[in-house]
């Protein structure tokens, strides 16, 4: 059995990962000054990044059940038989539902649906396990199981220069967007049941990369890892966070760095850091 993966552009895959993986993915909406776009097709993030420093007015909404409709049905007519879509939390956008709404018109018994409870290359690795296990011939149920489990076994941090941005958008609440509201205080945040939420605060940007090496050394739990790096429109800082990781995690595959594209840089700013730590995934007995 031929079983697709889809995903969105939250994923922010490296360039080139898709394709090299036969991962399908669908764009989110980037909205500037009212005009549509799409993410990572007509808007990517220097546009973005630039429009924000332009104090132009940047929202996002999801992609429509329609736009799935048709990439599920590309994939039906290029072969697959069966079809993995692995999202970006559903606590944080309606992606998740518009790809449910598109799997019952298409047939829910042929197209599984994932949540999975990150973003960024959280939800990247995930749907990269996901094709693997599909390149393997897995059945859909393994392919899926695939994409969950990686997805439980990722850790996700990241520091923004400000949480305005995360509070206009509603994806991190007034109360929560206090702890950043003191004098030069970088708020450390990371993703916990599919949410964005405050981890801890420190007073520079440059404690905050230190910081972040610290927390993703934990997270690796002296454990075979992947890693990844996101930023918007700081790629010096991601280099330099992307080596310092490969010295603290020394049982690292080697760290990729992501820009992030305009969906996730709309909600966190220009200057923001990220690293994902992408466990390795238990073998089942």
């Amino acid at each position: 059995m031929s079983v697709a993966v889809v995903t969105d552009s939250t994923a922010h895959l490296p360039e080139g990962f898709a394709e090299r993986h036969a991962v399908r993915v669908v764009p989110l909406h980037v909205l500037v000054d009212g005009v549509v776009s799409l993410d990572g097709v007509e808007t990517g993030p220097a546009a973005v990044a630039e429009a924000m420093k332009q104090r132009k007015i940047v929202t996002t909404s999801r992609p429509t059940p329609t736009e799935f409709v048709k990439e599920f049905q590309a994939a039906f007519a290029d072969g697959a038989d069966a079809i993995v879509s692995v999202h970006l939390s559903r606590e944080l956008s309606g992606t998740w539902e518009a790809a449910v709404l598109a799997a019952q018109e298409v047939g829910p018994d042929r197209v599984r649906v994932v949540d999975s409870r990150t973003t960024a290359m959280g939800l990247g690795f995930a749907a990269l396990h996901a094709a693997g296990a599909a390149a393997a011939g897995k059945d859909p149920a393994e392919v899926e199981a695939a994409a969950m489990a990686a997805a439980g076994c990722s850790s996700t941090l990241f520091v923004v220069e400000t949480l305005d941005h995360l509070r206009r958008g509603g994806r991190i609440g007034p109360a929560a967007a206090l702890l950043g509201t003191a004098l030069a205080v970088k708020p450390v945040l990371h993703m916990c049941d599919g949410r964005i939420v405050p981890l801890e605060k420190v007073r520079t940007m440059n404690r905050a990369m230190a910081r972040l090496v610290e927390l993703a050394a934990e997270a690796a739990q002296d454990d075979d890892v992947e890693l990844a790096v996101h930023h918007l429109a700081s790629p010096e800082r991601a280099v330099e966070l992307a080596n310092r990781l490969e010295e603290a995690v020394p049982r690292s595959a080697g760290c990729v760095v992501s820009e992030l594209g305009a969906v996730i840089g709309a909600h966190t700013g220009p200057g923001v850091l990220g690293v994902v730590v992408q466990r390795a995934v238990p073998s089942r007995s």
